[in-house]
């Protein structure tokens, strides 16, 4: 049987990250958000705040076009600004990660293609954007007059960086197994509606 992930995309203020822990525990298998950057961070070296702002960088160089279709040598790779650099290194990492675990569950980071060969349970959590708001401020502490602001400009990146490191696009739910309105349903009864259709579709396959 091949492994299975579970593979989360996510709008700002849906609460994905939290979604995603809650369906890691009810299943016991780990859980990987920021956790990628901070173990990319270790192997390369490099402060995670410095990656993480690499990470919000958007790859536009031919050389890293062509990295991604080809086998090119370590000191191609190597010569490329860390910009171009963190989608390659990162799905190094996640790879790694796939050949020692049969299962996790992993947040953003283009994670239903970068882990397509192993297999995987695809899930994109939207809601609606006054309740995104409502929980940006309550939750992640936003200022109020930023954030909407704030939301728009994280979607936007984003849905940017999906589709700068994919042959897809971020919100086409068809290429989602599963995806949930958490503004409506609550992180709770998301994370029990993922954890039972990934178990199901584990007895299909």
């Amino acid at each position: 049987m091949r492994k299975k992930f579970i593979t989360i995309e996510r709008q700002y203020g849906t609460g994905g990250s939290n979604i995603g822990k809650l369906v890691a525990e009810k299943l016991g298998i780990n859980y990987y958000n920021r956790e990628i950057l901070e173990i990319t961070a270790k192997k390369c070296d490099i402060a995670p705040d410095k990656l993480e702002n690499a990470e919000e960088n958007v790859p536009t160089s031919f050389l890293y076009s062509l990295m991604l279709a080809s086998n090119f040598s370590r000191s191609y790779e190597n010569n490329l600004p860390l910009s171009d650099r963190v989608f390659i290194i990162e799905s190094q990492v996640i790879k790694e990660l796939a050949e020692e675990n049969d299962s996790f569950v992993l947040v953003g980071r283009c994670g239903n293609y970068v882990l397509e060969e192993y297999g995987t349970f695809g899930v994109f959590i939207y809601g609606d954007k006054k309740k995104r708001i409502e929980r940006a401020i309550n939750d992640y502490k936003i200022e109020p007059k930023k954030a909407e602001s704030v939301l728009k400009k994280t979607d936007k990146r984003r849905e940017v960086f999906y589709n700068t490191n994919s042959d897809r696009l971020w919100q086409d739910k068809d290429q989602y197994a599963l995806c949930l309105n958490s503004t409506e349903l609550g992180d709770e009864l998301c994370a029990e509606i993922i954890v039972n259709a990934f178990k199901k579709y584990c007895e299909d396959k």
